[in-house]
């Protein structure tokens, strides 16, 4: 929940260029999104291409400012 207004400006930030998908783990509709990208520890931010290629993953707190340079870099 501390990451929540940090994701919502990045979503606010980059609209229409990236989908923000917020998983609860608890949720078992989550699962076969756990199962294709696993992860052990939340936050886990993944940045997924449009075919569902991993390109990028962080685990805890993320920096708004290496989000862009990620968004900017490209695949």
């Amino acid at each position: 929940m501390a990451m929540k207004p940090i994701v919502d400006g990045i979503e606010r930030d980059h609209a229409g260029e990236l989908t923000v998908l917020r998983l609860n783990v608890q949720d078992p509709a989550s699962q076969p999104w756990m199962e294709r990208y696993p992860f052990q520890y939340t936050p886990t931010f993944i940045f997924i291409d449009g075919q569902g290629q991993e390109l990028w993953r962080t685990v805890g707190a993320v920096d708004p400012r290496e989000v862009a340079a990620s968004l900017d870099e490209g695949p």
